[in-house]
């Protein structure tokens, strides 16, 4: 078993700087082993997804990138709030410049719920660079059961101490964080978002997990990837899961992963 090497990287974009972590071999991958990018959700960043990227990095036998988007994390606070196309600008704002300074050229693409989405934004705009994409528990458009969901994060953050768990991991921003996630969502103009035009430009294979007891989001997220991707796309539901199947089955994620990047990616 190939020791795994954890590298934390400072990125400059042209909003501010943001947190990098790189989890490589000891040895060099092989030529064209291309790197796994993780997109984290609307109030995550590297840290919290915890042992699951070196988790990754092995079964793979893969480098693995995350990183913390502006606001979020160790990178640099946001400098204003998001509009309804922060998804998919993500794709050549931050994810771009990470590419540049990483020298990353191929890359697979896995992002987790609205990490998912700019996953798929990501694999939309490279194209040709982009040789796998990898949803996990992403919302492909604006549904009853994600805005439910969100309204009862809202009630539960209103309880004293529940902000002080986003300061771990965000410091002074969490309150930006929390803001940014459910003032977004909420707002009578988002309602209309969706996925639909990025996936209907992906060219590269895709994989669609989701559970069957996701609180964000029913399988009908997974199927509108499917279907959008029509002809090379593989969608796996587990069962007795909720909205975070690298934590819950992580295991079970990192094998399913490895198994069909093996058996698509040349």
């Amino acid at each position: 078993m190939r020791a795994i090497h954890a590298q934390e990287i400072l990125v400059d974009t042209h909003q501010g700087r943001i947190f990098a972590k790189r989890w490589n071999h000891a040895t060099s991958a092989p030529d064209g082993n291309a790197p796994i990018v993780l997109f984290h959700d609307s109030l995550g960043c590297v840290d919290l997804w915890r042992d699951f990227p070196e988790r990754l990095a092995r079964a793979t036998d893969r480098d693995v990138i995350a990183y913390d988007r502006l606001g979020f994390g160790k990178s640099e606070p946001h400098p204003g709030t998001l509009d309804g196309n922060f998804v998919r600008e993500e794709a050549q704002g931050a994810f771009s410049a990470l590419r540049e300074q990483l020298e990353i050229e191929s890359f697979i693409a896995f992002g987790h719920s609205v990490g998912g989405g700019m996953a798929v934004a990501c694999a939309a705009t490279y194209t040709q660079e982009c040789h796998a994409l990898i949803t996990e528990s992403a919302q492909a458009f604006v549904e009853d059961r994600t805005i439910a969901g969100i309204l009862d994060a809202k009630r539960a953050f209103v309880s004293e101490g529940q902000l002080d768990r986003l300061k771990k991991h965000h410091g002074d921003k969490a309150a930006w964080v929390l803001s940014a996630w459910i003032d977004t969502w909420l707002a009578p103009d988002f309602a209309g978002w969706n996925l639909d035009e990025d996936l209907r430009r992906v060219r590269c294979p895709v994989l669609a997990i989701h559970g069957d007891s996701d609180e964000f989001g029913s399988i009908r997220h997974p199927q509108r990837i499917g279907e959008l991707t029509a002809g090379h796309s593989t969608i796996e539901i587990l069962p007795q899961c909720g909205h975070v199947p690298h934590r819950e089955k992580g295991d079970v994620v990192a094998e399913m992963v490895t198994r069909w990047l093996e058996a698509i990616v040349a």
